[in-house]
């Protein structure tokens, strides 16, 4: 099967990524059904207008419901479907692909059931945590792993997440969408240019957090760590990139870093992104869980410092004393050690972060990822 032939049809139930769109879109024709979600967007960028989307209702169950009927009308249709996640649109890709016979593979980005418990630690009034919602998420999990046929996850933790599910099916680990290296890449300019093109302060130290306002992030010790090293009056800058933005100045506000935080909206990460990293110090990953964490990999690419926690598949990448400084999940005062170590020490910092762009050009390389799947969609035949 070529690239050219190869039809896949992209399921999304809670939204994804342009760069797993644009990846799948340069070696498939690709068609995406997603969720509409309220307040949000099925891909978080604009996808090629040549992209045939169709976006199905708000409500899960009816969402899995259309993509049952789409499969079973339209069974020769595909090649191979990918459905993101594991949950009712999964089923119902997947049952539907027990009539059909379509190659399913369901793409696990992150350990769901995992992020919602999250939000029991987090006590955010605007997320509650509710014992039957997560019984549903692991009953869903669970019937995707004995209906499933394949799983492609990002990292031996999601790995080992799927498998507790108790799946007996293939797994395959493929970090799609990867880094592309050529465009992440440490800069050719001085941080004070850079900074000045991105009308950033020019001077001071800049920890970048680039991660999205949720739970799982663990914002809160970030900075509770920052406001403990400013105790020493030190000149750092917090940058804040995320659709968040606002939530993350307000919690800054409250701990009286108003004037040391920079909030903006996310930018374009196939544009404007890497810039940010090059500007930056160092590039923290706050987290309580993680699937994988592409944020520090874009960060060492960029040959930026990285502190990170040492959880999920974090523990994968950041590694000490190699690509950078781990610390223990909310952790406040190991965060802010970690963070001071890694700026009073350029050149292990330097040290470790080529280092760590090595390992994402051997292990997490865009075109890498996407030539692996679809070496592996290819390569699985239609069931009778």
């Amino acid at each position: 099967m070529s690239q050219q032939s190869c039809r896949i049809l992209f399921v999304v139930e809670s939204g994804t990524d342009i760069r797993i769109v644009n990846g799948l879109a340069q070696f498939a024709d690709l068609s995406l059904f997603g969720r509409r979600i309220a307040g949000g967007k099925v891909v978080n960028r604009k996808p090629d207008p040549s992209l045939q989307m169709v976006v199905g209702p708000t409500s899960r169950i009816r969402f899995a419901a259309q993509v049952l009927t789409h499969l079973s009308t339209r069974k020769h249709g595909y090649d191979a479907v990918i459905v993101q996640g594991y949950g009712l649109a999964a089923l119902a890709a997947n049952c539907a692909s027990r009539l059909s016979g379509i190659p399913t593979f369901m793409l696990v980005c992150s350990p769901v059931e995992l992020y919602y418990k999250c939000r029991k630690r987090a006590a955010d009034a605007r997320m509650p945590y509710r014992q039957y919602q997560l019984w549903a998420l692991k009953l869903a999990a669970a019937t995707n792993a004995r209906v499933g046929r394949h799983y492609v996850v990002l990292s031996r933790h999601l790995e080992e997440v799927v498998v507790e599910h108790g799946t007996s099916r293939p797994v395959s680990v493929i970090p799609i969408y990867g880094v592309d290296t050529d465009r992440f890449k440490p800069p050719a300019q001085s941080k004070v240019v850079i900074r000045r093109d991105l009308g950033l302060p020019e001077q001071g130290e800049i920890i970048f957090f680039s991660s999205r306002i949720a739970p799982e992030k663990d914002a809160e010790t970030l900075l509770d760590a920052v406001t403990q090293i400013r105790r020493g009056e030190r000149d750092l800058l917090l940058l804040h990139l995320s659709g968040g933005h606002e939530e993350f100045l307000e919690a800054a506000s409250q701990r009286g870093l108003a004037e040391r935080v920079v909030t903006r909206d996310a930018v374009d990460p196939v544009g404007e992104l890497a810039a940010y990293y090059q500007a930056s110090d160092v590039c923290v990953q706050a987290s309580r869980e993680e699937g994988l964490g592409f944020s520090p990999l874009e960060a060492l690419a960029c040959e930026t410092p990285v502190v990170a926690a040492g959880v999920g598949g974090l523990k994968e990448t950041i590694v000490e004393p190699e690509t950078g400084w781990t610390y223990s999940p909310g952790n406040v005062a190991e965060l802010a050690e970690q963070i001071t170590k890694a700026l009073d020490n350029p050149a292990e910092a330097r040290r470790r972060a080529a280092t760590g762009r090595k390992m994402v050009q051997e292990r997490y390389e865009s075109r890498i990822a996407f030539e692996a799947l679809f070496d592996l969609i290819s390569g699985v035949p239609r069931k009778p």
